[in-house]
């Protein structure tokens, strides 16, 4: 009998620590290296290198609990916010000054309260199944929400208290051995870490899943409690983070998590994990963020300079250290979490490094990892039948039966709600006209905001690009002197740069949307900082300031005066910059909806797959629908500069979860293929008006910002459900064909 030969498919790959890490700990070397030739005086000392390990501690924690998300091939946007929350909340918690609990309630508190945190974002995702981006960035803003409205943007410190407790608080301190508890409770998480999901059964699961989550179900593997796991994971990593920090600092503020979201994901993608799921191992994660750190920290440190000064006509050299401007580092995070995802698929994947090296020894290439999704798309959008749409005859029926119908309700019934609370501020023209300029900015970033969800992307950085094009009108106008022309002309170019950067990473580098959109709101908030100095800027030529002003403000700069009546009644309250909206409106509108290039959009949104079979470009589709995206943000960026007669670095905050929930609320699906204009106008219609009444003052009271912000991040969560429990799911008719059923037997009864 013959003997069966096999091959071999090779040693398998290592499961704790490879040749990506190998590369890492040289690199980080050369960068060190880098940092202490630049800067001496900081990076030549060993105290350097000791705060750089004590620094990485707390990012490297909440790291290896991202690794768990991303190999499981999602994304927890929220750990930032977890991290400032926490510490927020325990600061509340212990400091003397608010509740004084003890130290062990507090910390079981706090860690109670992570849980809730992973468990929320593991249920919203896994069962309730809002994507992971959507779930973990509402709960980004709406943990930062918190974090502002319970420290009221103050500091909270305790550390007279704290000498109470020396065993908890030594944990933020240095050991008899020199080094800080911090590293080594680091080192101790980091090693678990790798061992769980690396060597355990829990690790093999969360590859599987992650690898392929239809064929891990087959398996017997429960991915859905594999998910909620990785989250639970990351969220009270994040506690720890916090509550190290609590020790350390003995203190807390409102900037506690800023950006660190970005920190962390890129440290993870740098460290070898795949953001496409099925891959990625803790020391290279924790290596990745030495990596982010220790760039961090080069960056903000700066180098040293030497200064020629004059005094009394004689040249002085002054030492000096020169340091990048307000901005510069986010801008160079946000670079980095792009080039960290593209590295992945475009290094990693093809086996470039592999494949150099065989072809110098002279031997053949290593196969090349599989690229590419999975071989059957599915249809994404699934809204009512035809048996539901014709739900009557009438045109009620006809009309409760759209996608966009509850957001024109809900915008009528939150109106008649403004007149019934306060009648003497609603029914004054001027007061409603001055809603409807609030209204304007967003309703022009929802009109472009539209067209991508419709074709199935996302724009995470709208508000941002609104703030890049508005602050390089500003810089143009203040200090470069430059007249309005001029000014719009460059911010138009620097916000339409960003869309098509946003196009070209997302359709020509293949990556998923929300990671390039989110490296550029990051990108652009950090330019519109930079170009600014992270001051505001005020005074310019009041031609430019008429794009925000109203109509009878023009026309008289123009010198025509209009009679006493009712045209001029409705000049002094409509602004240029509400007409404008309308006019884009209506032409996005009609394309939209009544040109092959809207069809084009809906059914790129629907199905990719089958509409590229059917000869639609859908590159080029959803290309041009990420720069009209931009469009919008700049025009809405332009005009705010007018509008206030000033900019400040914060413009447009917030205002990317506010269009996202216009959309969703007018009738637009997360998932892509539906969205109408007069929906998505009524969605930022609903926005508005709940921004409007949580603002106004009824008997004294009034809600603040910050409060307002978390209200509006649970209205996108509740209205992404609604589209897919009650839209895509079709449960109403569902429930119709259940009564239908229901009453068939008693009718041939009867």
């Amino acid at each position: 009998m013959a003997l069966t030969t096999t091959t071999s498919l090779g040693r398998a790959p290592p499961q704790l620590f490879g040749g990506w890490e190998v590369g890492l700990l040289i690199f980080l070397a050369l960068l060190y290296f880098g940092g202490a030739l630049v800067n001496p005086a900081f990076f030549g000392s060993t105290g350097a290198l000791h705060a750089l390990l004590r620094d990485t501690s707390r990012v490297g924690i909440i790291a290896v609990g991202m690794t768990f998300v991303i190999a499981n091939k999602d994304l927890d946007l929220s750990v930032g916010s977890t991290y400032g929350l926490i510490a927020v909340i325990f600061a509340r918690l212990f400091a003397p000054s608010f509740l004084d609990l003890d130290i062990a309630t507090s910390v079981i508190l706090c860690v109670l309260l992570g849980t809730l945190i992973g468990l929320v974002n593991g249920t919203l995702v896994t069962i309730l199944k809002v994507p992971a981006f959507i779930a973990t960035l509402t709960m980004l803003f709406i943990g930062r929400g918190f974090v502002l409205a319970l420290t009221h943007g103050q500091a909270i410190y305790y550390s007279g208290k704290a000498k109470d407790y020396p065993l908890f608080f030594h944990l933020g301190e240095s050991n008899v051995l020199g080094f800080n508890n911090q590293i080594v409770i680091f080192a101790v998480v980091a090693v678990v870490g790798a061992l769980v999901l690396g060597k355990t059964r829990w690790g093999y699961e969360t590859f599987a899943t992650g690898g392929n989550e239809q064929a891990a179900i087959y398996a017997g593997i429960p991915t859905s409690w594999v998910r909620i796991r990785a989250y639970l994971i990351s969220s009270l990593s994040a506690t720890l983070a916090a509550l190290l920090s609590a020790a350390q600092d003995k203190g807390v503020t409102p900037l506690y998590g800023v950006t660190w979201e970005l920190t962390v994901i890129a440290s993870v993608i740098i460290g070898g994990a795949s953001i496409l799921g099925g891959r990625g191992r803790v020391i290279g994660s924790c290596l990745g963020t030495a990596v982010v750190v220790l760039i961090d920290k080069v960056l903000r440190e700066g180098w040293s300079i030497t200064r020629t000064v004059v005094i009394d006509g004689e040249s002085i050299a002054v030492n000096a250290r020169y340091t990048l401007p307000a901005g510069a580092v986010l801008v160079f995070l946000g670079l980095l979490l792009v080039i960290a995802v593209l590295i992945e698929p475009h290094l990693i994947r093809r086996q470039l490094a592999g494949r150099f090296w065989a072809w110098l020894r002279g031997q053949p290439p290593p196969p090349a990892y599989e690229i590419g999704g999975v071989a059957l798309e599915g249809v994404q959008t699934k809204g009512a039948m035809a048996t539901d749409i014709e739900v009557s005859a009438t045109a009620f029926g006809r009309f409760f039966a759209r996608r966009d119908a509850l957001a024109i309700i809900l915008a009528v019934l939150l109106w008649l709600t403004g007149v019934a609370l306060r009648p003497d501020y609603w029914w004054h023209l001027s007061n409603t006209f001055a809603i409807l300029l609030n209204y304007t900015e967003l309703a022009l970033i929802t009109v472009g905001l539209v067209y991508v969800i419709a074709a199935g992307d996302i724009d995470l950085s709208v508000g941002a690009v609104l703030a890049l094009a508005g602050s390089t009108a500003a810089y143009f106008l203040k200090v470069l002197g430059a007249d309005p022309v001029t000014a719009v002309t460059m911010g138009l170019l620097a916000g339409m740069a960003a869309g098509l950067v946003n196009a070209v990473v997302t359709v020509g580098f293949k990556l998923p949307a929300f990671i390039a959109t989110l490296g550029m709101f990051y990108i652009a908030r950090g330019l519109a900082a930079w170009f600014v100095a992270g001051q505001q800027l005020t005074g310019w030529p009041e031609g430019y300031n008429l794009l925000g002003r109203k109509v009878n403000d023009i026309l008289l700069h123009m010198r025509i005066v209009l009679p006493e009546g009712l045209l001029r009644a409705i000049a002094q309250v409509v602004s240029v910059q509400t007409i404008w909206m309308l006019l884009v409106a209506l032409v996005a509108g009609v394309v939209l909806a009544y040109t092959p290039f809207g069809q084009k959009v809906y059914a790129t949104g629907g199905n990719i797959r089958a509409a590229a079979y059917a000869g639609i470009n859908t590159n080029r589709v959803r290309f041009l629908s990420l720069l009209l995206a931009a469009l919008c943000a700049t025009m809405a960026g332009i005009i705010n500069v007018a509008y206030f007669r000033s900019f400040n670095p914060v413009a447009g905050q917030f205002r990317e979860l506010d269009a996202i929930a216009a959309v969703i609320i007018g009738g637009g699906s997360i998932f892509g293929g539906y969205g109408t204009m007069i929906g998505a106008l009524a969605g930022a219609a609903v926005i508005t008006l709940v921004r409007a009444l949580l603002q106004l003052n009824v008997q004294g009271f009034s809600m603040p910002q910050h409060w307002i912000n978390v209200f509006i991040g649970g209205i996108l969560i509740i209205a992404v459900l609604v589209d897919i429990w009650v839209r895509q799911a079709n449960l109403f008719g569902r429930l119709r064909e259940r009564m239908a059923r229901q009453r068939a037997p008693e009718t041939s009864h009867a």
